[in-house]
């Protein structure tokens, strides 16, 4: 049974092409970077190639870019370093957050360094830039804003521009999670201010266990993780060379081909809408299905006595999708966005999360087999 993979926010495949450069890397690049023997220097000038892509893709120094072991890692660091090196006492932040932002901001709250505060958030999911303004314009200290570009179970997006207007004229920090976004959106660091970015391999068809944190240089912190002198001194232990290579050659690619990509994944995404209407008229779609990403879908299905079971009928059938985000999969918590925004509701909801590889065939094989599910 060939499956059909709608799973695409929760992780991505990989791509053929990156697997050739990682492979190349496995069986030709042994070296320790830090060491100064020519193996050393080869491997060492991989990364700082690697270094030089994602600062082009985001138009930024080399020197702002650090390699991480993922997204995780990356806005962990970015939180508890600015409490911990930067002074921060004051956080803003949604409660439609990853689950990493969360519990990084519970982290830090129970330590007393910072108190956390919550931006309202719309009916439809977005955050309330009015309320946030007025947020800023109170004395609280030193403060950070802590948004995510695109929110991974809803979709629904960050305008980064005005949130990183609105912090420059508040004398505010500026945290964006754009795991979702890499390779999707052009962002341009040079014209919107932002303090701390991350990014994660995974979500643009590089491999797992790899990312990366953009550090504004006027940011001086201190190691997240101490050990020797890799990473500029910045994060402790040999690099993960071919996963560094894999991120830099899936983001070149990405890059190269992120119209087409988009065009074809917004494609998809709208038929799936269409097909879920015309034969599921009393299904309802979670966050604004358009002012979002192309690659997220969220929908709730009437409460029904199969609904429970849903997510592993489709397993059963072939098809991969999500209830919620993938950190929440396979546990029975439900998803803490859509509770947020429906609080009393009922509803069984699926996350369909799209790639450029999906087909409109795909989508009718799905659109038929739910039929017998609920």
């Amino acid at each position: 049974m060939k499956r059909i993979f709608l799973d695409n926010a929760a992780t991505t495949p990989l791509d053929p092409e990156v697997m050739a450069a990682m492979t190349e890397v496995m069986s030709g690049t042994y070296g320790n970077p830090s060491s100064i023997h020519a193996e050393g220097r080869k491997a060492r000038s991989l990364i700082e190639a690697a270094r030089k892509t994602v600062a082009n893709y985001l138009n930024c120094s080399i020197g702002e870019i650090f390699f991480t072991s993922g997204g995780t890692e990356a806005n962990n660091m970015a939180l508890k370093n600015a409490v911990r090196d930067l002074g921060v006492t004051r956080i803003i932040s949604s409660p439609l957050e990853h689950h990493c932002v969360l519990h990084s901001l519970d982290a830090i709250r129970a330590t007393g360094a910072a108190r956390v505060e919550m931006v309202r958030i719309d009916e439809r999911g977005h955050v309330d830039l009015e309320d946030l303004r007025k947020k800023l314009a109170e004395e609280g200290g030193k403060t950070l804003v802590s948004l995510m570009h695109s929110n991974n179970e809803i979709g629904n997006l960050l305008p980064l521009e005005a949130v990183a207007e609105l912090c420059g004229d508040a004398g505010a920090m500026f945290h964006c999670d754009t795991v979702q976004t890499i390779g999707y959106f052009p962002i341009d660091l040079d014209r919107t201010r932002v303090s701390f970015l991350s990014g994660s391999a995974h979500k643009f068809y590089g491999p797992k266990g790899v990312g990366f944190v953009y550090v504004n240089s006027d940011n001086i912190i201190r190691p997240y993780l101490d050990g020797g002198a890799q990473e500029r001194n910045m994060r402790g232990g040999t690099e993960n060379i071919y996963g560094i290579v894999g991120l830099a050659r899936a983001l070149e690619i990405a890059a190269a081909e992120r119209e087409a990509r988009m065009a074809e994944m917004w494609e998809i995404k709208r038929y799936f809408i269409e097909q879920l209407k015309s034969v599921y008229p009393q299904v309802a779609f979670n966050g604004d299905t358009e002012n979002s990403h192309c690659k997220v879908l969220s929908v709730s299905f009437p409460e029904s006595p199969k609904g429970d079971l849903l997510l592993m009928n489709l397993d059963l059938a072939g098809i991969s999708a999500s209830g919620g985000s993938a950190c929440s999969s396979g546990i029975d918590v439900g998803s803490h966005v859509v509770g947020h925004l429906h609080p009393d509701s009922k509803r069984h909801t699926i996350r369909f999360s799209f790639s450029h590889h999906n087909t409109r065939e795909e989508v009718d094989a799905v659109v038929s087999k739910l039929g017998g599910m609920l």
